[in-house]
Order: C-alpha cells, then structure tokens, then sequence
C-alpha cells in the first residue's frame, strides 16, 4: 500500500497528463456527428419512394441509410479502403505512401484516407486539406472506431457522401442518376456512384465523361479480378452507358408529402398508402382532369381509406394542373361547403331517435321558415315523399323540414361529436341551411365519419351486438400505426348499428350517373354507400361512397371558389368516385345488424306504423322506431250506396253506408303529389244536402306564409308585374270568392290563381269558398 502511495506520489504528474489527454481524448468526438437538414421522405407501406421534399439548406440529402447494398459496399470498399475491415480507423501503409508522393510532386496528389477519415473529415465540412487536419482526422477517426461498429461507419459515409451538385448520399444519389432504390442498382452503377465522391465533378452530362468510364472500368476490372464478379458480368458491366441526365424524383402524392412535413420534417416516414392503388388513382385523377378542364374546372381531390385499419390508401391532394390554378392546395383538408353530404347524418340520427321511420311520408311543398325559403335542386315539390327516397333524391325542403324538426342544436351538437374540425360555430350562426350546405368541411372529415358509420356495422357483429366506444377517429397514415377503437360497452356513443346499416342500405339506391345505371344486372358489381353534394352557385362537387371495405371520397370543383355550370356532385365528381371504387377489390355488402333492428308493421302508402285501417307491410326499423308517430294518412270515412259520395247520419240511412279508408294528404301536399302519383284520388265529396264545415280543405301556393312581405317587380313595358296569388281546394269543382282588404275581386272555379297589383302598404287577401270555409293572408307591398 505505502509502495502504492509512493509511486502515485513521484508520478501524479504524468498521471494527470494522462487523464487529461484520455478524457480529451474520450470527449475529442462530438455525440453527433452530422446535424445537417435532411429531407423529408414519403415511402409506401412496401417502401417505394412516393417522392420526397428538398432539405432546408438546398441540399438533397437524405436520412441515413439502415444499410449500405452488397453492390456498392464492394464497389466503394475497393475503390476507396480495401483494407477497412482490417485497420481502426486508419491505415498507415497508405498514409506513409500518400506523404512520399505528396512530397516528391510538391503537392497533394494521392490521399491517404480511410473510410473512418472521410466520415471524419466530411462531418467537419471537409477543412482544408493540411498535415494538421489530417492528424485531427487520425485522432477522431481511431475515436469513431471506438464509439461505431464498422458497418455503422460505413453506412454514414454513404449517407453523407457528395455525389456531385446538391447531391449528397447514396439514396439520393441512385434515384438522381438512375431512378432507382440503392439495393437495386447493377454492378456497373455501384462502381459508377462508388467513383463519384472522390471527384463529384465527373458526373455531370457532356462532362469528363471518358474519365468517369475510365475511372468506373479500373474499378470493376478489380472487382473481376479479386473474384467479386465473373468474366460474364464484367464484360456487360463495362458495357453499360453512364447517366447522361438526371432523374425527376417520383412525386406521387406532393400534397400528402407537405402536409406530412409538417410533422415529420426531416425523417423518413413509411406511410399506409398502397404504391400501385396510388399511381392508378393518379392516372384516374389525370383522366378526370382532362375532361373537368374543358368546363374551366381545374382542381380536385380522392381520398380512399381501408374501413378496417382506419388507414390511407390514396391520397391526391389536387389535380396536375398548373400554378395559375392553385395545383399547390392541398383539397383534402380545405374547407368547402358541405351541399347535401351531411343529409345522410340527420336520416341517420332521425331513425336512431324515433323521429323518423325509413319509408315514412315526409312534406315536400313550398316552405317558409321565419323568411328561410329553401328549394329543390330541380325547383319541384313532390308535395309528399318518402324520407328514404328524399335522401336518395336528394331533396333540400323534406331536408330542412325535418332538421326543424329534430333540432337545429341537437343536429350540430351529432356533427361536433364526429370530430370535425370545421363544423365549430353555433347553431345561430349556421341556421336550417346547415343541412344544405351551409357548414363547411374537409373531404378528409367526410369521409372518416362514413368509415365510422360502415365500421359501426361490421363491428357489431364481430364484438357479439357491442359497440366499440371510439369508432369515430382520425384515419392513420403512418404504416406502423394502429388504431385504438377504445373499450367495448353495450351501447353506441354516436350511432347506433341498426340505423347505420339503415342509412346506408338506403345509400345504395343513390341514381348512379348514366354510365352506372345498369350496375344492379350485372354479378360483378358490388352494392355501394353514396352521397353526393353540389354547393350553393355550383362551387363544390362531393361524392363520398362506402363499402364494408373501402371509404373513397372524391371532391371537384375550383380551389379558388369559382363556380362553373354543370358541375354537380352527380355529374362531376361520382364519375371520378366509381372509377376508383372499380380498381378496389370487391368488397360484401354488411351483414345485417339483425338484433339492433326490430320488425313493426308500417302503412304500406305512408310509411308510419301502422294504424288497425291501414294496409300494412312488415319492415325492419330501428329499435327506437316503436316510439313514432302513427299513420296520420289514412281514416275511415262513410259512403253512399255507389260509393261516390261521402254522407252521415244526418243525411243518410245508417244501413245503407258503405265504411272504407281513404289515404288523404293536406290540399297543398295534395296538388303536388297527385301531379306525380297519378293513382292518388282525393277524398270524395259530400252528397249534396250533407255539408259540413271541415278544416284544412284550402290551402294556399302562394303566399304559403301568413304574414309575406313583396316588392312588385316593373316589366320591359315599364308596368308592375302582379303577384300573382294562388291556392288549392280539396274539392275540385268548389268555387272560391276572393277579397282584398273586404272587397270582393273575383270568383274562381276549378284553377285557382288570381292576379292582383296592391299598393304598397299593408292587405288582407280573404278567400271563401262556397261551403262557408274562409282563409285570410297578409301581404305587405314594399
């Protein structure tokens, strides 16, 4: 011990001298040796290059390599340190060899580097090339070996090797020259790239290129002559043409690529996006393109997720148009007005709550609420319509009507729990237009939530007539992602299954465009969920459609919000939809979500549950379904003995009445259904002598509210124009003495419609028909 102490005592000097130069020494290396900008690299879920964004510092330099290819491994080895595997971090025979030459030609001639230098010395952004320099690279070089194992080392010089312009890596490098991966290269590539960083200038085109054959062939002789390559492959490598320009990196998704920068900046992401379903949904896209343009309509946007997996397939953010027209928005986030894509959402909430049966009869006649006048896309009224056939047809008046309904805050709040990200104002500010297009989403949203809505279906029966509590989420586009659908509980936070499937399977009966319509005669085709939606002034086309497989959803219109004629969701964007849907696989239809849904009887005409007097069908409704409102259509009346007239106890022999039911409508859903239902015939009129006062057997076209205020309008004669008041009558042949403020104009029969010019002020139009019934309305002439 004491021998101990006085050796440390006589020599703490030296000691400290060496632990000074050891931890310099141990901490010469910084922990990083590279801290340049990367690029941000897109790859599909089988690691094709999708395309990738230039680093920040104009360079093209990708994220390091996981492994450098056999080819070019022997190629640079050869080329440029045959000995590495056999030296730590320096070679001595060819430092000593390299300072002779250098030193006889009185300038630097060869090099004398390793692998390990070169890593060393481009991490220190290549410093002049001193004896200095190169004994600091000696010494961090040995570290390197310390800290790296050598196929690490190996990896970051190809990584970060120039190759000539802004060209850095091997990765980069490959695509540049070749279009190619790495790993794909030919032996005569490998050698091509392994020459290059030793002097970068050779590979431009019309350049030194003799020299860069020469020095390529000196390197595969030498492969050919260490065995690495046969005779056979030497001579075609040799034959082989250098690049002679440069490859365009693929660029398959750019609007996915930027929004995924945001994120990921810098890293090599391999996304969820099928490589192959992308370029034809881009081939698609382009198609598409070329025949919107002719209309002035130059932008659009797909989306295709797996249901399943909640992940994306294709994702092309825009057309391949120009600058001019926007090509850089990216159309599958942008806020655009809905049209009718969120009238499958109210169906659907209707059915779950009660409100609403699938088949039931639902008002589509001129409407006015507080001064909101919503039409149809055609300007028609059905006067009565089936809510199922009101939500293929794509009806706005049956639409809005049955959001007042339901309830314009109980709408919303469905629509904010679905998570999107644009429908986040109050219920004042959107109105009963929210429905028709008065919100704004993204196609990204709209399409999650019918992945949502086709993912409730087929969850229920894999999870035994359960729900999953998160159904609703962001889809995934990272491939190593997988989605979390939450714990599983005994009722649905959102939808319920039975309404789900309902809604869809009504869906299916969406009028496919023209080149579609045969679709249900052929076994090929597969039962598809669709919706479509044109904005106000023909801006936004959508049609979003699902499977049990696949959501796509398409988008078409113009990014800077202008409207063009004839752009539709129909006619310009399902085209596009189906299409895509035809390169899917072909999916089931969903299974039936049999114990969500409850079998009632429904009047076979109205579609309300059925009342003991109506003819009825047997349907399955939602469970909630048993809470709606009986038949209001149909009641008994008493006829004549003919069965012509209607009579009553007061007129009429009791033995002799004849009872039947009657589907009746309101006059004024009346007049409009009856002029597309043919087959509809009003209820009959009373035997004369058996009159009686009734209730709702006027009802007025025109003004439908009580209380309208009108501008007259002036003609090219410079004339006002009338307003032209109109009304209907349960009884055809009834006559009806019309009254402006209390006196009397004129009488009508049969074709009520009276023209009037009112001055401006306040007046009360009174009509009387000649069984006593009177009705008034307020007009006020600005």
């Amino acid at each position: 011990m004491n021998k101990i102490k006085y050796i440390l005592a006589k020599r703490w000097k030296r000691i400290s001298i060496f632990l000074v130069l050891f931890l310099f020494y141990f901490f010469s290396l910084p922990k990083q040796l590279f801290k340049d900008p990367t690029s941000t690299v897109l790859l599909s879920n089988t690691n094709e290059l999708l395309g990738a964004t230039i680093a920040d510092d104009g360079q093209w330099r990708f994220p390091e390599l996981d492994s450098v290819p056999f080819k070019f491994k022997n190629c640079v080895l050869q080329f440029e340190d045959a000995h590495f595997y056999r030296h730590f971090g320096f070679n001595p025979i060819s430092i000593g060899k390299a300072f002779f030459e250098n030193r006889r030609a009185k300038r630097i001639v060869r090099g004398g580097s390793t692998i390990t230098q070169q890593v060393i010395r481009l991490s220190r952004k290549n410093k002049k090339r001193t004896y200095t320099e190169k004994l600091k690279e000696l010494i961090l070089a040995t570290r390197l070996e310390f800290r790296y194992s050598k196929e690490k080392i190996l990896n970051l010089y190809s990584s970060h090797a120039p190759f000539g312009g802004n060209v850095v890596g091997l990765e980069m490098a490959a695509w540049r020259y070749y279009g190619l991966r790495p790993e794909q290269l030919s032996w005569a590539e490998s050698a091509t790239l392994a020459v290059l960083p030793n002097a970068p200038s050779l590979i431009y085109p019309g350049k030194n290129q003799i020299n860069l054959k020469n020095k390529r062939d000196r390197l595969l002789q030498k492969l050919y002559k260490k065995e690495i390559i046969d005779s056979i492959t030497y001579i075609l490598a040799i034959e082989e043409e250098l690049p002679q320009k440069p490859h365009l990196l693929p660029s398959l998704a750019p609007h996915f690529l930027h929004e995924l920068k945001k994120k990921h900046s810098g890293e090599k992401v391999i996304s969820s996006v099928d490589y192959f379903l992308q370029k034809q949904v881009n081939d698609l896209a382009k198609q598409h393109y070329q025949l919107m343009r002719q209309n002035e309509v130059h932008n659009l946007a797909a989306l295709v997720l797996d249901v399943e997996t909640r992940k994306v397939l294709a994702y092309v953010g825009n057309s391949p148009t120009d600058t001019k027209h926007q090509k850089d928005v990216n159309n599958v986030i942008s806020p655009r007005s809905t049209g009718s894509t969120l009238k499958p959402f109210l169906f659907a909430h209707m059915l779950e709550s009660g409100d609403l049966l699938p088949t039931q009869l639902v008002k589509d006649i001129p409407t006015d609420i507080a001064g909101y006048i919503p039409k149809n896309f055609d300007l028609n009224y059905d006067g009565a319509v089936p809510a199922n056939e009101a939500l293929t047809r794509s009806l706005n008046i049956p639409a809005v009507r049955l959001l007042r309904k339901y309830g314009l805050q109980k709408f919303l709040q469905d629509l904010k729990d679905y998570d999107m990200q644009y429908i986040n104002k109050s219920a004042d500010y959107y109105g009963l237009s929210l429905v028709l297009g008065g919100a704004e989403a993204s196609l990204w949203d709209l399409s999650k939530v019918f992945a949502g809505y086709a993912s409730t279906v087929n969850h229920y029966e894999d999870l035994k007539h359960r729900y999953y509590q998160n159904e609703f989420q962001e889809p995934k586009y990272l491939k190593e992602d997988q989605i979390d659908y939450g714990r599983i509980s005994e009722e649905s936070n959102r939808i319920d299954a039975g309404s789900a499937y309902l809604t869809l399977n009504t869906l299916t009966e969406v009028n496919r465009p023209l080149s579609d319509q045969a679709w249900k005669y052929y076994d090929s085709s597969q039962k598809i969920a669709w919706k479509t939606g044109t904005s106000f002034g023909n801006k936004d086309a959508w049609a979003i459609g699902t499977t049990s497989k696949y959501v796509v959803g398409v988008w078409v219109g113009n990014s800077d919000g202008e409207g063009r004629p004839d752009v539709t969701g129909v006619g310009s964007a399902a085209p596009f939809m189906f299409k895509i849907f035809d390169i899917l696989p072909k999916s089931k239809w969903f299974l039936e979500p049999f114990e969500d849904l409850i079998e009632e009887e429904v009047c076979q005409e109205s579609g309300y549950l059925a009342l003991p007097i109506c003819p009825k069908v047997k349907k399955r409704i939602s469970r909630n379904g048993v809470r709606a409102k009986s038949c209001p259509h149909h009641k008994e009346i008493q006829l004549d003995a003919t069965e012509s007239y209607r009579v009553n106890s007061n007129c009429y022999p009791i033995n002799q009445m004849k009872t039947k039911t009657w589907f009746t409508l309101s006059p004024l859903a009346a007049y409009f259904y009856k002029q597309k239902n043919p087959d509809y015939t009003k209820i009959p009129d009373y035997l004369e002598g058996c009159n009686v006062t009734e209730k709702n057997v006027i009802d007025f076209i025109f003004p439908t509210k009580f209380k309208s205020k009108l501008s007259l309008t002036k003609g090219n004669d410079g004339e006002l124009n009338p307003v032209i008041l109109k009304l209907t009558h349960t009884n055809p042949n009834a006559k009806i003495f019309w009254y402006l403020d209390d006196e009397f104009i004129k009488q009508t029969v049969d074709y009520h419609e009276l023209p009037v010019k009112p001055s401006v002020g306040e007046h009360v139009i009174t009509v009387i028909d000649d069984s006593g019934n009177e009705f008034k309305r307020i007009l006020i002439i600005q």
